[in-house]
């Protein structure tokens, strides 16, 4: 399995991904997850991709030149003509419907489930930056204000942390740090995921020179996230109090509060005892 997480901020553009991938207890690989395509001052991009690794890398493979005929410039829409990002979304879903024209019907032959699931983003000269989720039928959705972030693979383990830190005027440093926290928290609950890491941080407006960073485990700055994180996080469950169960004790915050819209479950204690 794996893990990729995008957010789209006022200021830029975060991407980072996991390396691994499996296909059973013993069969276990490194496979880069994250591509990106540059054409400097005019588009900068990155792709994201989760799933069946055969399936996402002949989509990826297949992005470089696919075009989507009738569409655009005399010679059809690509990645590299289309002068908006949802034009290079369209691309990338017309891509995941011609592997799955291909494979498809081979691979539910073979019991095998067409699992994709894409996120693109990234910022063509004329327009703002714009990330979007591309799902196994080809079709896609775009991160807003109210939703700057998209998640793919083993997202729930990272989620938490992103819901309470990110916002559109979260700074790209906030935003990097905020992501590989999720990433850490991923790694520490899911042994499907795991380093090297891909990161690309991309600042608004410059169609180009973004950071882009392999983190494996001596990185020292993820071995710092690393070794913070969980301490920090025990340190504020220890600074909440212990639920006092006495209704009658003096405290700040009772847990036995008698100012209750609901009660509490009732027992069954017979068998003919009906609870309504």
């Amino acid at each position: 399995m794996t893990y990729c997480v995008a957010a789209r901020l006022n200021e830029g553009l975060v991407f980072l991904s996991d390396s691994r991938t499996n296909a059973g207890i013993d069969q276990i690989s490194t496979f880069r997850k994250a591509m990106v395509f540059e054409r400097e001052g005019d588009r900068f991009i990155t792709l994201l991709s989760a799933g069946n690794l055969s399936i996402s890398q002949s989509i990826r493979e297949i992005l470089h030149t696919h075009t989507v005929e009738g569409e655009g410039p005399e010679q059809g829409l690509t990645i590299w003509n289309a002068t908006s990002m949802f034009d290079v979304a369209r691309v990338l879903g017309s891509a995941v419907r011609e592997i799955h024209s291909r494979d498809g019907q081979a691979l539910k032959e073979q019991g095998l489930d067409f699992n994709v699931s894409m996120l693109i983003g990234g910022q063509v000269a004329g327009e703002g930056m714009r990330l979007f989720q591309v799902y196994s039928a080809g079709n896609f959705i775009e991160a807003t204000a109210e939703t700057t972030y998209f998640q793919i693979g083993e997202a729930k383990y990272g989620k938490p942390v992103l819901d309470r830190i990110l916002t559109p005027d979260t700074s790209l440093n906030e935003a990097t740090k905020c992501l590989l926290v999720s990433m850490d928290s991923t790694l520490k609950s899911n042994l499907s995921v795991g380093l090297p890491l891909d990161l690309v941080v991309y600042t608004a407006n410059q169609l180009g020179n973004a950071k882009i960073l392999c983190l494996d485990e001596q990185n020292d700055y993820f071995q710092y996230v690393h070794n913070t994180w969980g301490p920090r996080l025990r340190e504020a469950f220890d600074a909440i109090e212990n639920p006092h169960w006495d209704e009658r004790a003096q405290v700040n915050h009772p847990i036995a509060d008698q100012r209750k819209r609901y009660r509490p479950l009732l027992k069954i204690s017979s068998p003919d005892h009906r609870v309504n």
